[in-house]
């Protein structure tokens, strides 16, 4: 008998955007965006969140969207998970236009979302569980991924048991366990102290690697994305444009202590100039608005 609770249930987007095991035969996963725009309706009136961006990722390619606060790269990240189905433009799968959940897609969240009534290995195993998989088969695919996140050992441990960079490591198991084509993550190491995601930053790319996984991340920092990316793209303040998009010519396969490197600075340095001009931009305007509430 299944020992799963109604808060499992609701939980689980935390893990991955559906409920469906990725179809082996999905081979190739290019992500295209195309002319994406949201608008929300508020007590203010209408806002603009994202105004027709437009990308594309390839197969293997792990790319980072960067911007500042407010500029609507989160709104991205659900679009593109099917959080978000009423949008303008396209977004397409391998050819395939979609406008909600996709198999080829697993999410990690920023949030906490280990359930803490669950060992390691049964909150990586309870997504096969949820299908019905058979209680050996799923433990033995959750341990693949398991020892995969460097949790070898802890899967009898429960997550009050585990550090903040290892209970996310579980989240990025449970998620992987479904072996998307495409991952997708909203800044899932954004509560982690800097030497914890420089660690976690070296596992992802080797699993990223490993897997050949399309991989998407939504940061505000600009060490991980650099760290971790092919490209970085840089988005203005709302409503969030592409303002540009950087190539990272770092040589591969990519370890923490690049941070050091010269060419790393000037990544972050050209990566900076950019940000720090939009993020300028929109302190000013919510600084101007602070001021009208008040008048």
């Amino acid at each position: 008998m299944s020992d799963s609770k109604p808060e499992d249930n609701r939980d689980m987007r935390a893990s991955s955007a559906n409920l469906r095991l990725a179809p082996a035969e999905i081979a190739e996963t290019d992500l295209i965006i195309d002319g994406v725009s949201k608008r929300f309706n508020t007590r203010e009136g209408t806002v603009t969140a994202v105004d027709g961006m437009s990308f594309s990722i390839e197969r293997g390619e792990f790319v980072s969207i960067i911007g500042p606060s407010g500029c609507g790269k989160s709104t991205i990240f659900s679009i593109l998970g099917g959080l978000v189905r009423s949008f303008d433009g396209r977004v397409t799968v391998n050819g395939e236009e979609i406008s909600g959940p996709h198999p080829a897609i697993g999410m990690v969240f920023q949030e906490e979302s280990t359930f803490p009534w669950r060992t390691v290995i049964d909150n990586v195993a309870f997504p096969l569980e949820v299908q019905g998989v058979a209680k050996a088969q799923r433990y033995e695919i959750a341990r693949r991924f398991i020892d995969m996140v460097g949790l070898a050992g802890f899967e009898q441990r429960y997550p009050s048991e585990l550090s903040g960079g290892m209970r996310q490591r579980v989240a990025i198991a449970r998620t992987l366990v479904f072996e998307p084509k495409i991952l997708l993550m909203d800044e899932p190491f954004a509560a982690l102290d800097e030497q914890t995601r420089l660690l976690l930053g070296d596992k992802v790319l080797k699993i990223q690697q490993d897997l050949r996984q399309t991989t998407l991340l939504i940061t505000h920092n600009i060490t991980e994305a650099v760290q971790l990316s092919d490209r970085v793209i840089i988005m203005t303040f709302r409503p969030g444009r592409v303002k540009r998009i950087v190539d990272i010519r770092l040589p591969r396969p990519r370890h923490g202590d690049v941070v050091s490197s010269e060419a790393f600075g000037r990544y972050v340095a050209e990566i900076w100039s950019d940000l720090r001009e939009e993020a300028s931009r929109g302190m000013a305007e919510t600084e101007a608005g602070a001021r009208q509430s008040k008048a």
